[in-house]
Order: C-alpha cells, then structure tokens, then sequence
C-alpha cells in the first residue's frame, strides 16, 4: 500500500497544533513549577488522587487515568514517594495503592488556584465559547480514535 505524504495544509495543520500544544505545555509547566515547585506530572498524579475516593488509587487505575506507560509512572511515583507527596500502601497479596499523602494534597490544594488562573489565562480566555466547544470536541474526537487504537493494539494476537 503506498504511503500518501502530507498537503501542506495538512502539514500546516499538524505543526501549528503541536507546536501549540507544546508551548502551552511549557507555560503551563513554568508556572506550576515556579508557583508551587511541582512539576506536570505532579500535579496530574495528584489531581487524579485528589479526586478519587479516599484519596487512593490502585496503582493500574492511576496508569489508566493519565494514561501512562507501567514505567513512566513507577518513575513518576518513586520521585513523589521520596517527597512525602504519595504513599503505596499493599492492597490484597499483589496490589499497590497509591494514595494521597496530607503533604499531598496541602501541594495539589496550594497549586490548584494558580495553575487554574494560568490554564484560564493562557487557553480558555483566549477562545470564544462556541471555539471552546469546537476545540472540545475536535480533542474529543481524536483522543477517542487515539484510545480505541490504544486498545486494538493490546488485543491483537500475534501471528
């Protein structure tokens, strides 16, 4: 099957969205790191507790809502752990749950306002509600064939 290249505006398309994307990813980082001295993924790990159910997560569910590679969050969690942001508590013979630590969620609670104030300065502010809708659901709409795939790709049997 022959490999169909890019037009240039899809080209176009496709390099203004990631480049947008990673220059907010860079601001968003900026401010969290200066305001509150957590990273990104800090601050993903502990919202995502913050919002679960007595502050805990078994450690495959917290991979699933980030949606992170089994490694990534083991790292991601070893550095937490030695900043007393997270515990892992056993749960059962051969679970680990991940839960919120008190310093925790002091840090989540402290650095929620500010990095909510920068995600309205910097994205929500600059778009009108129909854009924020329309983005929504473009984001929507990629982010569930990019899920579906994800899945796929878990299921296939090898040949």
């Amino acid at each position: 099957m022959e490999q169909q290249g890019l037009t240039e505006h899809e080209l176009s398309a496709w390099r203004t969205s990631i480049r947008m994307m990673e220059l907010l990813r860079t601001r968003i980082e900026q401010q969290l790191q200066a305001s509150s001295g957590l990273s990104n993924a800090d601050y993903t790990v502990l919202s995502v507790l913050s919002e679960a159910p007595e502050g805990r997560l078994r450690a495959y569910e917290l991979s699933q809502e980030t949606g992170w590679e089994k490694s990534r969050l083991h790292h991601q969690l070893t550095r937490m752990l030695k900043r007393d942001l997270i515990a892992r508590e056993r749960c059962g013979s051969r679970g680990i749950d991940v839960v919120l630590t008190e310093k925790g969620l002091a840090a989540i609670k402290e650095a929620a306002p500010g990095h909510a104030q920068e995600v309205r300065r910097l994205f929500i502010d600059r778009l009108t509600p129909e854009e924020l809708d329309q983005m929504a659901g473009i984001a929507g709409t990629i982010l569930d064939h990019l899920q579906a795939d994800e899945r796929a790709s878990h299921t296939e049997v090898p040949a």
